[in-house]
């Protein structure tokens, strides 16, 4: 008993959950911005500035706008931190003390769709109009680009017969893994809300959508989320599509490897292109996101073992 509560608190609290991801996510968002700086000409922020800026946000006062719930207003960006969070303990990455499960992929996708639904919600009970078309714009955009995210996903599980993530990490590496895991990257700019996909939190048109009225300790756990959901679906990209190799540590480089190269992939897409209309978004997934979700199912079920 003491053994497996350790290590589920291991799992949870230290790798790959919540202190090692936090350290991560404020890298990997301090390497955005400073790539971005860069290609735009500037000098960019220090290495600890997204720690500093999360830091910060928890020692403003928190103003609760009136007629808001105010267990809403607190609750929302609290489960959606605790949600990435467990999604990350279920990730069978090099290192992670938890067995898999059964099943444990559709835990883990349905822990993932958290932060987008207490965003949604987020910016319903604001009482802002700015953070009500966030939330509309933020609920067009998870039908999108669901149907590419969970096609990539399901196809793995078609070819291997199960929903075990531990399986599917070491199922062995075919088309089908190129095929999803191009279908997968389709998604994850508009699950980041980088561009060209930041249509809901667009600061120019609606000031920062769901976001707008939220300051302080909700804001900052709200941001604090954002970070590790972009450590969560590297992690689960890495899981699912990169094969295995061998020892501990090489598989920590590989994945540390494969994270800085998504990582400056989408920060590429975001500097190169201009934000999207909402219907060329929708326009775009349901299109091309489908062809994508369709040749992945497609290859999976030819090709299944």
């Amino acid at each position: 008993m003491g053994a497996g509560l350790w290590r589920y608190l291991m799992a949870l609290l230290i790798w790959p959950g919540l202190i090692v991801a936090a350290l991560f996510s404020w890298f990997f968002l301090w390497m955005m911005r400073k790539l971005t700086a860069r290609l735009q000409g500037r000098q960019g922020p220090p290495f600890y500035q997204p720690f500093y800026d999360f830091v910060k946000l928890l020692g403003k006062r928190t103003i609760v706008p009136g007629g808001v719930n105010p267990v809403l207003f607190y609750a929302l960006p609290i489960v959606s931190t605790f949600s990435v969070v467990l999604a990350l303990g279920l990730l069978p990455l090099p290192g992670n003390p938890l067995p898999s499960f059964t099943g444990d992929l559709i835990i883990l996708l349905y822990l993932l769709e958290m932060p987008a639904f207490c965003t949604i919600l987020a910016g319903y009970i604001s009482g802002s109009l700015y953070g009500q078309v966030g939330s509309e714009r933020e609920a067009v955009l998870l039908l999108c680009y669901n149907l590419p995210f969970l096609a990539s996903v399901v196809a793995l599980a078609v070819q291997s017969r199960s929903f075990e993530l531990a399986s599917l990490a070491h199922q062995p590496w075919t088309i089908v893994h190129l095929i999803a895991a191009l279908t997968f990257m389709l998604a994850v700019p508009a699950r980041l809300r980088s561009n060209p996909f930041s249509i809901g939190n667009a600061e120019q048109e609606i000031v920062s959508g769901a976001m707008t009225e939220y300051n302080g300790l909700p804001l900052a756990f709200f941001e604090f989320s954002h970070g590790l959901e972009l450590v969560a679906l590297i992690g689960l990209f890495d899981v699912l599509f990169i094969p295995q190799v061998g020892g501990l540590a090489l598989s920590l480089l590989v994945y540390l490897i494969i994270s800085l190269l998504l990582v400056c992939l989408v920060t590429l897409l975001a500097v190169s292109t201009a934000r999207i209309r909402i219907n060329q978004a929708f326009q775009f997934y349901w299109w091309w996101g489908a062809i994508a979700a369709v040749a992945s199912l497609a290859a999976a079920f030819l090709l299944r073992s």
